[in-house]
């Protein structure tokens, strides 16, 4: 615990179990299950709850092989919970569900599609918030849109070819049909469906100076983060339609950000100026937690937003780097956020107040 910080983070569950480093982690939104995907092309699946006196108890429930020849690089829920997206170096997607018995009890997780096009290494995929759409990213500088249809069937809805690098990230707007990449180009590509034609690149946002690993929308759907190979987390205000401007830049981080993720808060939630909270994970083996809140300005300019370190946690998984972090979307779970790093560990995290 850092006295100097309102708040610490206590470490609730240490989960094992991948044999190589563990790569992402994905909190299912409707049902207690994390999971995480590896390097040793496996994806696990953790249930929780409560044990009866205030303690969350985390169980490993099940082991997916996946089938995948190399690493699983990233995994998805959709918005249902009933269906998980694995994206993979050996180029593909697989879409999981599970499997009921003759009785209708859950049984085994089998994969009911395998999405192909893409070239190379898949790094990432995400589902809109409708589920009607699902986007993928790959070393082959693409971003594909697939359609999610019946049956678990998908239509490729469209091929962005819009980066000039790596695509390392994808993000769905969390209300609206706007979807953001980030590239090994240094740029944020955002694109929007024309009703009358195609998919298309409706914005390109520039100011980091390297990678952009990772992006994550505030839970309002105002601003946009991104967290970066030069060491910084930008924060993007959309202020038209199609139009953002980066409006502050979070440093700190002595390495790469890796991953950044926005939640809504644990205490602030009620308070019209407080946009929650981002926490960030580095190559320096720190978890960072901002609050950011709109100040008061004196002009006519609209109020701008203001970041406060609220915590800070140093070799949080010893000497390997954090390559994921993420907050829990579910209701009552909010305080609660996990990481995956390159000793194959998740652990679990929450916020308490100093």
């Amino acid at each position: 615990m850092d006295e100097e910080f309102p708040y610490y983070l206590q470490n609730i569950a240490n989960l094992g179990g991948h044999e190589d480093r563990a790569w992402h982690i994905a909190w299912n939104p409707t049902k207690s299950l994390l999971a995480s995907c590896s390097a040793d092309k496996s994806v696990k699946l953790f249930t929780y709850n409560h044990d009866g006196e205030g303690n969350l108890n985390f169980t490993l429930v099940t082991s997916i092989p996946t089938g995948h020849l190399k690493t699983v690089r990233a995994v998805a829920w959709s918005p249902s919970g009933r269906t998980l997206a694995t994206a993979s170096f050996d180029s593909n997607i697989g879409i999981w569900e599970q499997e009921l018995d003759d009785d209708g009890n859950p049984g085994e997780w089998e994969c009911a599609s395998l999405l192909e096009g893409h070239e190379t290494e898949c790094k990432s995929v995400a589902y809109s918030s409708s589920g009607n759409l699902l986007a993928s990213c790959s070393r082959d500088k693409t971003v594909w849109v697939w359609e999610v249809q019946p049956d678990s069937d998908f239509e490729c809805m469209g091929v962005l070819m819009e980066h000039t690098q790596d695509v390392k990230c994808v993000a769905w707007h969390p209300t609206e049909e706007i979807l953001a990449s980030g590239s090994y180009d240094d740029t944020i590509k955002l694109y929007v469906d024309d009703p009358m034609d195609d998919w298309f690149c409706c914005a390109t946002l520039t100011g980091h100076a390297s990678t952009v690993w990772s992006i994550s929308w505030s839970p309002n759907g105002k601003y946009l983060a991104s967290a970066s190979d030069d060491k910084t987390v930008r924060i993007w205000r959309r202020i038209s339609e199609h139009e953002f401007k980066c409006v502050l830049v979070l440093e700190g981080h002595e390495r790469s950000v890796y991953s950044v993720s926005w939640g809504i808060g644990k205490s602030n939630q009620e308070i019209d100026s407080s946009l929650g909270w981002i926490a960030s994970a580095s190559g320096d083996g720190v978890i960072r937690v901002w609050d950011l809140s709109l100040k008061e300005n004196s002009s006519t300019e609209p109020m701008i937003p203001s970041a406060k370190l609220i915590a800070r946690l140093p070799t949080a998984h010893g000497v390997h780097d954090i390559n994921s972090v993420v907050w829990c979307p579910r209701k009552g779970h909010e305080d609660l956020l996990a990481t995956s790093g390159d000793d194959g560990m998740v652990k679990v995290w929450r916020i308490q107040g100093t």
